[in-house]
């Protein structure tokens, strides 16, 4: 491959003529890649709001193990070494045991974010493997398709918004809290001054969170746009991957499973328009048709069904005066061979030969 090969996937679909909508085969594909619809903004988000949360939720027990640790080394700092290996053994003890909670809720909530996104699990090391062939040289257009398109440009849009929107919370809250703040500083009331500020710094965190949770929502969808639109293929791409799926035996099986379901749905008409019904006579039924445009050779079973199913098809090829021919072994064994769609198997069609002879002689004197 050239050095000079430039991803596809950078560039508008319709730049390189992909106009064609991606195929469900190839959207999979892609998933197992590692390769799905996936906003940065909400999974930040999401793992923002937790944090928070969590750090609201454990403050006072925070500032408790502070204390610990303050008084800890306060009654040891004129009495022990300031290298001793202790001192920064307590701070790591301390340190993580602050952090963890935070630092494993926060974990769980990108986790679930990603879970979210991508409508399960999913563990894929090809987003990480090294891949030469997106070595673009043409930084030009490169950064012309990256920072010059709407996707740049919403991105552009979007920080400058969430800059706006904190700094006009931040300052709304500070200038309503000023007052009280300096009536405490006058007074002496450190603690208290403290506590409001914690207050305000709790209540900041949390409409930024929300507000970028908020802000998450339209970029995931402009995400998915944009994934689906890098996604999108070629007439030829189709064409492709059309033929690979007509070898595919677990897709062939699939869509004649598909079409038996269809023919099987529409089994009063299939009957009516049906050559003969062969019976046996009270269990099974089975309905044959010689078309020879579909079927150069042999009839096609074009319905078929067991007690019940039997008695309907037998009922509706006598309102449509089509021919029913006893035949147990027969029926029976067509019943058990084929399926609806399927075309007689030679070892049925000297006994096919005469039900269809029989049909043709009744018919003859009927005349």
């Amino acid at each position: 491959m050239s050095a000079a090969y430039i991803d596809l996937q950078w560039f508008a679909a319709e730049d390189e003529g992909r106009t064609e909508e991606p195929s469900e085969l190839k959207l999979e594909r892609a998933r197992k890649e590692g390769r799905v619809v996936k906003s940065q903004e909400l999974n930040s988000s999401l793992v923002m709001l937790a944090a928070v949360v969590m750090l609201i939720v454990m403050a006072p027990w925070m500032l408790k193990q502070m204390k610990l640790m303050m008084e800890y080394y306060f009654t040891r700092c004129t009495t022990q070494q300031v290298n001793d290996p202790a001192f920064a053994v307590t701070f790591f003890y301390f340190f993580l045991k602050m952090v963890l909670p935070i630092a494993v809720v926060s974990m769980a909530a990108g986790i679930a974010g990603n879970i979210i996104q991508n409508r399960g699990f999913l563990f894929s090391t090809k987003p990480i493997e090294p891949q030469f062939s997106r070595i673009v040289p043409n930084f030009g257009e490169y950064f012309r398709k990256t920072l010059f398109s709407f996707e740049g440009g919403f991105n552009v849009l979007k920080s400058l918004g969430k800059i706006a929107i904190i700094a006009a919370v931040g300052y709304f809250l500070i200038r309503s809290d000023i007052p009280s703040l300096l009536l405490m500083l006058q007074a002496g009331n450190i603690e208290g001054s403290l506590n409001r500020i914690s207050q305000m710094t709790a209540q900041m965190l949390v409409i930024a969170s929300v507000i970028f949770l908020v802000i998450a929502i339209p970029d995931y969808f402009v995400q998915r746009h944009q994934f689906l639109e890098s996604m999108k293929m070629t007439k030829q791409e189709v064409k492709q991957e059309y033929k690979e799926m007509e070898g595919d035996p677990d897709v062939k099986n699939h869509l004649e499973q598909a079409q038996r379901q269809l023919l099987q749905q529409n089994m009063p008409k299939a009957v009516a328009e049906s050559d003969v019904v062969i019976t046996n006579p009270t269990h099974f039924a089975v309905a044959l048709k010689y078309d020879p445009e579909i079927t150069q050779q042999s009839p096609q079973v074009t319905a078929k069904g067991a007690d019940e199913i039997a008695f309907a098809m037998k009922r509706i090829a006598k309102e449509n005066n089509v021919p029913i021919v006893e035949n147990r072994p027969l029926a029976r064994g067509l019943y058990t061979d084929t399926k609806v769609g399927d075309i007689i198997p030679d070892t049925y069609m000297r006994a096919i030969v005469l039900v269809y002879t029989e049909i043709d002689y009744y018919s003859k004197m009927k005349k």
